[in-house]
């Protein structure tokens, strides 16, 4: 059986800051007293990027503007981020990291996955070797990790969320009953405040609610990621640790707002927009998409991401944005969001055959949708991309910088 590591540092941009704060000969550790990580209220970051666990006790939560942390703490001390530091001190971490294991899958700055089974003829259990890993690290760094173990990767994530800082937790299959299913639904990875909120309605407040729910009845009102939160509560996923991030075969755009969007109105908006390119650069290419991705990067850096498959491959705005808004729907836990992504996926050429039902017809490829979609991409290209546009997008661009 393969175990796999999720490896966290704890309070990641606050430890980085005390570190150099204490290094350039600061007396005070920002990590024994309330403190925040939180942007200039002057220009762009006015949220809480990371706290240290005094400031938690105040009720300070990641993501919620500073002037509201002060509110609850008019004694905060507050930092401003460095994400130079931060990319440094994560690129010093996986290399170090790397060394211990070479099969290890970094999943964002402060976070990675690592595959136990190359190096458990070294250690006398898997928590040794995670024992090892934290102490080590703690040792040359200065900062703090928690590692959790599991035979499944969605597991071992959580299991490195209990209890913190400086430990290790295990979370195997078979002990789910016992420590997962108690913990509320909001505790679930991938289950977001919408997904909280209709799982309510059900009468679900646990994980374990969740696990011993009619899965008919979750895909009804959350449609395949109701299955995936399912699949999740008991335990079942069969990814893997990539050490190579595979190679993405699609069409897709992201864009980093100069401001963050805390309504669903102006991410919708950002969403169109995004669903227009895509849309525009599949018709230009002559593929269809049978997939679609939605990508949330919060303020606090956090980023997650989910996708759908479609009933029938398409290259319309109108599907694409659509599919997109529903995705965001699932995700978005209520955070303010730095960037939006719109991917597609599974591609085929238009030419292709395609079945499709009677009810598919109209909302996926109907001729009057394709020679809209041709007229408009028709005069973008004569006069420029911002000759003609949707009601919905006017005044709205210069929030944006596309990627």
């Amino acid at each position: 059986m393969g175990l796999i590591f999720h490896i966290d540092v704890n309070s990641a941009f606050l430890s980085w800051s005390a570190l150099a704060k204490l290094q350039a000969g600061d007396e005070v550790d920002l990590r024994l007293i309330p403190s925040i990580v939180g942007g200039d209220m002057a220009k762009r970051h006015g949220v809480v990027l990371a706290k240290s666990i005094p400031a938690k006790a105040y009720g300070i939560t990641t993501g919620e503007p500073v002037v509201n942390a002060f509110r609850k703490c008019p004694h905060l001390v507050t930092v401003p981020p460095d994400h130079a530091l931060y990319h440094e001190k994560s690129h010093d971490l996986m290399d170090y990291l790397l060394n211990i294991c070479p099969d290890i899958e970094q999943v964002s700055i402060d976070e990675c996955y690592m595959d136990y089974t190359p190096i458990s003829e070294k250690y006398a259990s898997p928590e040794a070797a995670a024992a090892f890993i934290k102490d080590s690290v703690l040792k040359k760094f200065g900062f703090t990790v928690n590692v959790g173990i599991s035979d499944k990767k969605v597991l071992a994530k959580m299991a490195s969320d209990f209890k913190k800082p400086n430990m290790v937790h295990t979370l195997y299959s078979w002990e789910i009953q016992e420590k997962l299913w108690p913990l509320p639904v909001s505790s679930l990875y991938m289950c977001g405040h919408s997904s909280v909120e209709t799982l309510k309605k059900l009468g679900i407040r646990t994980i374990g609610e969740l696990a011993l729910a009619d899965p008919e009845i979750l895909e009804a009102h959350l449609k395949s990621h109701g299955l995936t939160l399912w699949d999740y509560a008991n335990g079942r996923d069969t990814s893997q640790v990539l050490p190579e991030p595979a190679k993405a075969k699609g069409i897709g755009n992201s864009i980093t707002l100069r401001e963050d969007v805390a309504e669903r109105a102006e991410a919708q908006k950002a969403l169109l927009h995004l669903s227009e390119s895509v849309g525009s650069r599949l018709r230009a290419s002559r593929q269809l998409a049978g997939l679609v991705c939605t990508e949330i990067k919060y303020s606090t850096f956090q980023s997650v991401s989910h996708q759908m498959a479609l009933e029938a491959p398409t290259a319309s705005t109108d599907v694409i944005y659509r599919s997109a808004c529903a995705l965001f729907d699932e995700l978005w836990n209520g955070t303010p969001i730095r960037l939006l992504g719109v991917r597609t996926a599974k591609l085929s050429e238009a030419d292709d055959p395609v079945q499709l039902s009677l009810f598919d017809y109209d909302t996926h490829s109907s001729e009057k949708q394709q020679k809209l979609d041709a007229a408009l991409d028709q005069i973008r290209s004569r006069f420029g991309k911002d000759a003609i546009k949707r009601g919905s997008l006017l005044d709205s661009h210069d929030n944006y910088q596309k990627h």
